[in-house]
Parts: C-alpha cells; structure tokens; sequence
C-alpha cells in the first residue's frame, strides 16, 4: 500500500524559511572566502576558510531539516533517529570543506574546480539522502532513480558554481546575488531529491526513534545560533565592513604631504623639472657644470655656454 505523501503541510513556510536560510548560509560563505583572500599571511586564511565551509554546510542542512518540517505522510507518524541525523550535519559541513580549501589554497582552475565540486555535490546529495534514511516511519522509502541522479547533477552543478563563486565574487551586491542563486540551486535539489521518494507502508510495527519535533527544534537551535554567531563576526569584521577589493601584489605609489617649509620632493620620471630647481638662490654660486662625453665642460642647450653662440649645441654633438 502507498502512502499519502504530502510535502507542504505548512504551505510555503517551510519552503521560504529554508530557501531563506540557504541564501543566509551561501552569503556567509562566500564573504568567509573572500575575506580568507584578504589575508597577507597564511596565518588567518585557515580559520576564515573554515568558518566558511561551517557557514554553508549548516546553511544546507538547515534548509534540509526546515524543509522537512513540512514533510508529512498521511498515514503514519514521522520519527528520526539522532546519530544518523547528526551524521548528515557532519558530512555536510565536512565535504563543503574540502572543497573550500581545495579552491582557496589551489584557485579555480578547470580541472581543481571541477575535482572540488564533484566531492562538494556527492558529499551535499549524501548528506541530503543521509537524512532521509534517519527517517522511522511505518513504512519502507522508495525512489525514482532518474529523479535521484537528477538531484545529485543538481547538487554538483551548484556546488562547482558556490565554490567558483566563493573565490571569483568580489563585492557585497555580487555576493548577495551569488547567495540568492546558490539558496535557489540547493533548495532545488533538495526538493527534487524529494519528488523522487515514496512511501510503501507496512501493514503492521510502528516507527521508532525520537518524534520529528521533539528531535528536530533542538537540532536546528544549534546550527541557527552558530550561523547567527557567523553573521555577527562578518558583519563586525573591520575589513569587511570596509569593503573594496583584495589587495593586488606589487608596491603602490603614494603622495606625500610635505611639511610646513619643507619643498616637495618631485618626481623626475614624470617630465622635465622647472627652471628654478636648476637656478640657485641668489647668493649662492652656480655648480660647475659636468663634463660631456667629448671632454667640453657642459652647458645647457640654448645658453651659448661654452659654445661661443647662443642656442647652438656643445662642439662634439
């Protein structure tokens, strides 16, 4: 026998909250990474890198778990059990790390980018299908395999544009675009992950494990704080609150105030200098001149010094 399955029992609540929280986890991340590229050393990048992959993986099962929320069949209760519902959160927050570092250490080339985005989008689909296998119900989960391969090229696809996006983005509205349309591709997947599945029901047991409430609220208290505690730190950060771009390699030129009495030093490469830095102060004995490559003491083209006619050039040139 089928069960009735119904996976908007709230309406679109559940649907929005999750998409919302998805975005909220992608625009954590991606701001973490590039924050991580600001680093002149290699001393802070680890920990920005890493509290990025903590920010998108909990952002994913986050909107896993709220999308479930709404997931009801009509037949039987729904109950969960705790150590594969934990399992799920950690392969979410571990392969979204792997391929964060690998794109923040390595760049985005094809083949690096493409490497991390497939380990990134198994280990998303995994951590999605994971949680649906923590499920206890009167029944046994049945799915569709083109729906299920469908899901999982979802996942992959938006897992090589996240982390393409993490290290490329630059600036706050491009971020936030990026995030809308990483919570749209993820929320995505999750929901075609779902039309796959049906129920076929016992006709006799119960479920066992923990009630989805029961377990649920407090499992996502969890991961909602520590995206909270990521806002603040993004948020209060002060180079991230001053925006721009990554600094570039290479020293750059800067101008200089001199002080009250003191002459501006002047660059030379910029054109010739005015006459009155070749003009001493009056009282002060003009320089020899210097001595030309024909052994003739130098003069200024125009002068008819040591030329015997004004404006003609030095004898030699």
């Amino acid at each position: 026998m089928q069960g009735t399955v119904d996976g908007f029992s709230y309406g679109l609540v559940t649907p929005v909250v999750a998409y919302l929280v998805a975005c909220l986890g992608g625009a954590l991340g991606l701001r973490c990474t590039t924050r991580s590229l600001r680093e002149g050393g290699q001393s802070g990048k680890p920990g920005w890198l890493a509290l990025g992959a903590a920010s998108i993986g909990c952002g994913i099962w986050t909107m896993h778990f709220i999308a479930m929320l709404g997931f009801s069949v009509n037949e039987t209760s729904i109950r969960y059990d705790m150590t594969l519902t934990l399992i799920s959160l950690a392969v979410a927050i571990a392969v979204v790390a792997v391929g964060v570092f690998i794109v923040g250490y390595r760049g985005t080339g094809r083949a690096t980018l493409l490497t991390a985005g497939v380990i990134t989008g198994l280990g998303v689909a995994g951590m999605h299908y994971i949680g649906m296998a923590s499920m206890r119900m009167r029944g046994a989960l049945e799915y569709d395999a083109f729906l299920v391969v469908l899901s999982v090229v979802i996942a992959i696809v938006a897992a090589t544009a996240a982390l393409w996006a993490a290290v490329s983005v630059r600036g706050f509205k491009a971020s936030i675009g990026a995030s809308l349309i990483m919570g749209l591709a993820v929320t995505g997947m999750h929901y075609t992950g779902m039309a796959s599945m049906s129920v076929h029901l016992h006709s006799a047991g119960g479920a066992s494990g923990t009630h989805v409430l029961s377990v649920m609220l407090p499992m996502l208290l969890g991961p909602l704080v520590f995206l909270l505690f990521a806002t603040a730190v993004v948020m209060f950060d002060p180079l991230l609150i001053a925006g721009g771009e990554p600094a570039v390699a290479g020293p750059a030129r800067r101008e200089q105030t001199p002080a009250p009495g003191v002459p501006a030093q002047r660059d030379t490469a910029s054109g010739p200098a005015p006459a009155f830095f070749h003009d001493p102060a009056p009282g002060f004995p003009r320089p020899a001149p210097a001595p030309h490559r024909d052994g003739m003491p130098g003069a200024a083209w125009g002068t008819g010094a040591g030329t015997g006619g004004q404006g003609e050039r030095p004898a030699g040139w």
